[in-house]
């Protein structure tokens, strides 16, 4: 039963983690880099529908049901570390809470409550964005290859 309970959540931590490394690794990939090429004003309206539209109970749901499974998934190594795997189990909890979680909540989540708050035609508006560009691109590339290292950490676990 233990072992059960333990791969149908580090299965769900590995399903979580990849769809989050999905939409980092688009984000990193594809969207910044269209709206870089978009006038300020453009950009920054564009991002700003964005940071909204994103905030759905879907996004909620793989986002923090992720934290919370890992952080049952640490509470529950300490009473199975000497199950195999236990090691990677560890690694994706860690990825995942420290590299996409906390780092969510401590700079990009910031940094979009910023920008959210800024005319997009006014005169800062485009010193912010260039900022803004720069610095919100490299957390997210923290997020994404967090994301990327803590499913492939559960995926090892589940093998």
């Amino acid at each position: 039963m233990t072992s059960s309970i333990l791969f149908i959540l580090t299965l769900l931590s590995a399903l979580g983690c990849g769809l989050m490394a999905g939409i980092f690794f688009i984000f990193s990939n594809t969207v910044m880099s269209a709206l870089g090429q978009l006038q300020p004003p453009q950009g920054i309206a564009a991002m700003q529908s964005i940071n909204t539209t994103i905030l759905n109970t879907l996004f909620f749901i793989v986002f923090f049901g992720t934290a919370v499974i890992s952080v049952v998934l640490a509470v529950f190594l300490l009473w199975t570390w000497s199950q195999p795997g236990s090691i990677y189990i560890l690694l994706g909890v860690l990825f995942y809470l420290l590299g996409s979680f906390f780092v969510t909540i401590v700079f990009n989540v910031p940094m979009n409550k910023t920008l959210d708050k800024v005319k997009p035609d006014s005169t800062d508006a485009a010193k912010l964005w260039a900022k803004y560009l720069t610095n919100w691109t490299a957390w997210n590339h923290v997020r994404t290859l967090s994301c990327i290292l803590g499913t492939l950490s559960y995926i090892l676990a589940l093998t």
